[in-house]
């Protein structure tokens, strides 16, 4: 990431705005390994679309890229309201990135107010570039110029390097509505500071707009030369993030279109889902596309209705998924209880976001992992797998497909809101007949055998399909013997809970232990699950080049366990979960390590291996920085507490 010194605070804030060149001043470029920039503004004034056609721009250019949406708590907040920012985050690098990154280099704001929330939030790098929209200055409401003129004055007291742009003069000039406008504008000035070709600016703008035609596409591409032109003229910065172009074909989406394209990869053939954020886009993508490949999208009536169609389906041969987040999990718990029991193959995404309740649906959090390993009624074991990217989110569901039926189980997968909306290029994926479902096995049922015929080593039993010549059988979710009678018998249910618990363990037989990143030992080792990942090992990269001897383990599948963790975890002094879900700070009020809660994982990882696991959380509804993982464990390798 390039580096930025923070300007000294002026004596007294002064007013200061761009500086005005002349078109044919040279402006010098400053070649930067990456930056991160964030477009932000109020709902509906196009930030986000600015922002992923920049991030494809940059792809397309060859660069890394990694997207983070900021999406408001409401649907549609009031206008120029602090809570009230949408847009995008856009890290753009020179080589493969991994993460969003720390702090933001340089900011587009729509209004103050806006900016002023990512202010807030900590956000911005000290000395970042702030470029705002100027209108607010001359608001024909005292109460707006006077907002806009101290928060103005504010930021270039704290060192922000602030050039005002009149976004609405300029885009008058081209359409009658400018608040539809200014995203392509701006557009225009970040292609001129990073120093991308115009015409692929224009043919971005053609590749947005081409269903709407010429009568669109045109006046946007006015925009986005007059916004070009305006920064060549205005303003003094000029950066270039070369780009290692690469060798194999790539693809960007971001991480549930990588999802739905998994569910068609694996051949799973019923979608059943009901809307919630942040996981629905997954099956709009499918709604567009599945039925052309001979498959279904089946939205219910609310999640129950949802989770049982897919069940139903499961069970009468067609692969099924059905495709959540946290309420909706909740929700399915008892139709999941009833596939366990039944034993009907099931994939289930979860796209985690804030809770509990309603909580933060628009943010990232990884807080459902207990829920998943362990929710619903009695022993209802399920195979528990996260996903680590967004490359990961296609393989992840190809994957579950796989298991669930091939144990006869219900499989989770989970991802969150940091994948499902970010971008990242990666290598197109290679169609392989191998991941597709084999036919079902529809002859008929040999004579003596029974529906749940169970192996004494696997706890398998031959999945028995409606319509099989000798398969009729009474399916139950009640405690049931080999033949699918209800038994209330002691040991009849014992056997049952037996040989579905077997199951997990005849595949946690199959996993490899996953790979240390770093030394095999060392002073400290990160734990990680899901989307952390990039963030852990960007840190540990920083730690140790700084000398210090850290490492770290991520986990892809929490529920079983790989064999050789333990093994792994002896032989590093300290050990530490990172994770995006709630842990008590040793510090904190009334903490003690009597009371203490400790983080997902960490409680999993305590309790199966009884090792001393440390954690430390952070749940902001963004994703975790690479910067602020750092900090946090060479503190902890220095003896010293930190704070979530």
């Amino acid at each position: 990431m390039s580096t930025q010194t923070q300007q000294k605070t002026p004596q007294k804030p002064t007013r200061r705005s761009a500086p005005k060149k002349s078109a044919q001043a040279v402006k010098p470029v400053e070649t930067i390994a990456g930056h991160v920039v964030e477009i932000v503004s109020d709902s509906g004034e196009g930030a986000q679309r600015c922002g992923q056609s920049f991030a494809s721009l940059a792809a397309r250019a060859g660069n890394g890229i990694w997207t983070v949406e900021i999406i408001p708590a409401e649907i549609q907040p009031p206008a120029r309201s602090v809570a009230g920012a949408s847009g995008n985050r856009i890290r753009l690098a020179t080589g493969p990135v991994t993460n969003g990154g720390d702090e933001a280099n340089l900011v587009v704001a729509f209004n103050e107010q806006v900016l002023l929330g990512r202010v807030r939030a900590g956000e911005l790098s000290p000395g970042c570039i702030i470029l705002i929209e100027n209108k607010w200055r001359t608001d024909p409401d005292p109460e707006v110029a006077a907002s806009y003129a101290l928060v103005h004055d504010e930021l270039v007291a704290s060192g922000y390097r602030v050039h005002e742009i009149p976004m609405e003069v300029e885009c008058l000039k081209y359409v009658a509505n400018a608040r539809r406008g200014k995203n392509m504008f701006v557009l225009g000035i970040l292609c001129n500071i990073y120093s991308f070709d115009v015409q692929d600016g224009r043919d971005q703008v053609a590749r947005i707009f081409a269903k709407k035609g010429r009568k669109v596409i045109d006046p946007n591409i006015e925009l986005l030369d007059a916004g070009f032109a305006w920064a060549q003229a205005n303003l003094g910065i000029r950066y270039h993030v070369p780009a290692e172009k690469s060798t194999v074909q790539q693809v960007v989406m971001n991480g549930n279109i990588a999802l739905a394209l998994g569910v068609m990869a694996s051949g799973i053939e019923v979608c059943s889902m009901y809307p919630i954020t942040p996981a629905t886009s997954a099956s709009h993508y499918l709604s567009d596309i599945f039925e052309g490949v001979g498959c279904l999208v089946h939205q219910a009536e609310d999640e129950i209705a949802a989770c049982a169609f897919a069940v139903g389906s499961s069970y009468a041969g067609k692969c099924a998924i059905t495709i959540t987040s946290g309420p909706g999990v909740s929700l399915k718990q008892e139709v999941l209880g009833l596939a366990v029991m039944a034993e009907i193959p099931l994939v289930v995404v979860n796209v985690q976001r804030g809770g509990p309740s309603t909580g933060q649906p628009t943010k990232m959090e990884q807080g459902d992992l207990l829920s998943a390993c362990f929710g619903g009624h009695g022993d209802a074991p399920k195979v528990v797998l996260a996903a680590s990217s967004i490359e990961d989110c296609f393989y992840s569901v190809i994957t579950a497909r796989k298991i669930a039926e091939t144990f006869n189980m219900v499989v989770f997968v989970l991802t969150d809101a940091n994948l499902a909306t970010g971008q990242q290029p990666f290598i197109r994926p290679q169609f392989s007949e191998e991941w597709l479902a084999p036919p079902i096995d529809q002859s008929a049922i040999p004579d003596g055998v029974k529906p749940y015929d169970w192996d004494a080593e696997t706890g398998i039993a031959r999945r028995f399909i409606p319509g099989q010549p000798n398969g009729m059988h009474c399916l139950t979710g009640l405690a049931h013997d080999r033949d699918s009678h209800v038994a209330y018998d002691a040991d009849i249910n014992e056997e049952g809970l037996h040989h579905r618990s077997l199951k997990l363990a005849a595949f946690q037989k199959t996993l490899k232990t996953p790979p240390v990143f770093g030394d095999e030992e060392g002073d400290m080792l990160v734990l990680g699950w899901g989307s952390t990942r990039g963030a852990i090992e960007e840190a540990v990269t920083r730690l140790r080049e700084e000398g210090h001897k850290v490492s770290s383990l991520h986990f892809t599948f929490i529920q079983p366990l790989p064999s050789g963790i333990k093994e792994i975890l002896q032989r590093f002094k300290k050990v530490i979960a990172i994770e995006a879900s709630w842990a008590d700070q040793p510090d904190g009020g009334a903490i003690t390590e009597d009371n203490r809660r400790y983080s997902n994982l960490a409680w999993i990882l305590r309790a199966r291996y009884l090792v001393d696991i440390d954690c430390w959380s952070e749940v902001r509804g963004q994703p975790i920085k690479p910067g602020t993982i750092t900090r946090v464990v060479r503190e902890k390798l220095l003896g010293k507490g930190s704070k979530s």
